[in-house]
């Protein structure tokens, strides 16, 4: 996903009636809500990035818990090369991803990186030649579809907290889902196959 679509933003620059500034924010932010709901909807989001991710498009990626990306494809943050500020969250996502640093580098610096390039500073979680990529992305997805998926929403919750939460509220929490993991039918079941030496 390449993001916006500049020939299009080009094409509105000789309009002259444009809404007003917070009816064009309020639409912003209802269309970035997508960013919000794959990163805190209950369920193990991967992000698979295997052509172009750019602006918007990379932003979506990181609102996602996992990255994978094809060694060949590239992603860019783009957003200065048009001179936008960026969405979809991406800024916030990609300051806890690869820390502030890394992450303002990205953006005033919008070099495009490869998949070995964003692996190694930490963007993707793994990068793989493009002849593995449909293989690697079934063997995470599998796991993930017959792993605990209540277990798994409640990872998620843990992590989302932590990114704004005292470590007192944190605790709080973590209690209480690790409590109510122990009651799941998954957790009879995986804790019995571990000691049944079983899948």
């Amino acid at each position: 996903c390449a993001g916006g679509d500049v020939k299009d933003m080009v094409a509105r620059l000789g309009e002259t009636d444009h809404p007003p500034v917070d009816e064009q924010a309020a639409f912003i932010r209802q269309i970035v809500e997508t960013s919000t709901l794959l990163h805190e909807m209950p369920k193990p989001t991967i992000a698979a990035i295997n052509g172009a991710a750019a602006g918007a498009g990379l932003s979506l990626a990181f609102a996602c818990d996992l990255r994978l990306m094809a060694e060949d494809a590239k992603l860019t943050t783009a957003f200065s090369n048009v001179a936008l500020s960026g969405d979809f969250g991406g800024a916030y996502f990609l300051s806890k991803i690869v820390g502030t640093a890394k992450a303002r580098e990205m953006f005033y610096f919008p070099i495009p990186m490869n998949g070995k390039e964003a692996a190694a500073a930490g963007a993707v979680n793994r990068a793989v030649p493009r002849d593995q990529f449909d293989q690697t992305l079934a063997m995470l997805t599998t796991h993930l579809a017959q792993g605990p998926s209540k277990t798994f929403g409640f990872m998620k919750r843990n992590f989302t907290l932590a990114e704004t939460a005292s470590l007192s509220d944190y605790l709080d929490q973590e209690a209480m889902l690790m409590t109510l993991s122990f009651q799941t039918e998954d957790h009879r079941e995986a804790a019995t196959a571990f000691v049944e030496k079983r899948q």
